[in-house]
């Protein structure tokens, strides 16, 4: 999701849903290690999986892993509607 004219914090959000705690942990490890590597840009992962919401924040891209409940309970794509989708996968 594009928030560049939105938000001062950052560009843009990943927003993804994983179907248990192992999925969320394993996505986030996934994401720090791939943008280390490929890119050496460090992440912050703040969140527990057994909470339903991890967060792996990079400055301009923050990557949202939520369960499904937690997703479905906090709509960031409602909240940030005004951001514009740049690609839905299902």
């Amino acid at each position: 999701m594009d928030l560049k004219n939105i938000v001062s914090f950052t560009d843009y959000f990943i927003i993804c849903t994983g179907t248990s705690d192992r999925m969320l942990n394993a996505l986030a490890d996934a994401a720090v290690d791939d943008i280390s590597k490929k890119h050496r840009r460090k992440g912050k992962k703040q969140g527990l999986a057994r909470d339903g919401w991890v967060v792996v924040d990079f400055g301009d891209i923050v990557v949202h892993l939520f369960s499904p409940d937690q997703r479905d309970f906090y709509k960031l794509e409602e909240l940030w509607k005004d951001g514009k989708v740049l690609l839905r996968l299902q």
